[in-house]
């Protein structure tokens, strides 16, 4: 591999967006091991919350996912390979990335539940923002102008 083809392939995968439109690999090798990542990735995502037993288990493919993309990038980096493979690593990394993007969106119950609270109590504030600034009778305080000279 040329050096200006292996620094395409580098820039290639760094690139912000890289992973817009990739595919998650059917199946991938990572430390050996054959793995079934995009049915696991989307049977993690189907679900609401992921219990704990779950979660130790999607933290080690978060963990050995990285381990495989960081190995294949090196190969990439040393230029030991030829175009062509080092094409198909810098795919399977987008792949990898793709799916780590995935799990990592993924967060403990009570995240997901703090964040609901939060945007309800966003709305509440906006709504009072609202009645406030057209005049329109705060039903916490009983103030507001609608409810003025009657």
């Amino acid at each position: 591999m040329k050096e200006f083809e292996r620094k395409q392939l580098l820039e290639r995968i760094e690139r912000e967006g890289a992973t817009v439109g990739a595919d998650i690999p059917d199946e991938i090798t990572v430390q050996g091991e054959e793995i079934e990542l995009q049915s696991f990735v989307f049977e993690i995502k189907r679900r609401e919350t992921i219990p704990r037993g779950e979660r130790e288990r999607v933290d080690r493919a978060k963990k050995n996912l990285r381990r495989e993309r960081l190995q294949r990038k090196q190969r990439i980096e040393d230029g030991d390979v030829s175009y062509d493979r080092g094409e198909e690593l810098a795919n399977a990394i987008i792949g990898i990335d793709r799916a780590l993007n995935a799990l990592e969106q993924l967060g403990p119950a009570n995240i997901e539940q703090e964040q609901r609270a939060q945007e309800a109590a966003d709305k509440k504030r906006w709504m009072k923002f609202l009645q406030k600034a057209l005049g329109h009778e705060d039903a916490d305080s009983g103030t507001g102008r609608a409810g003025r000279g009657r």
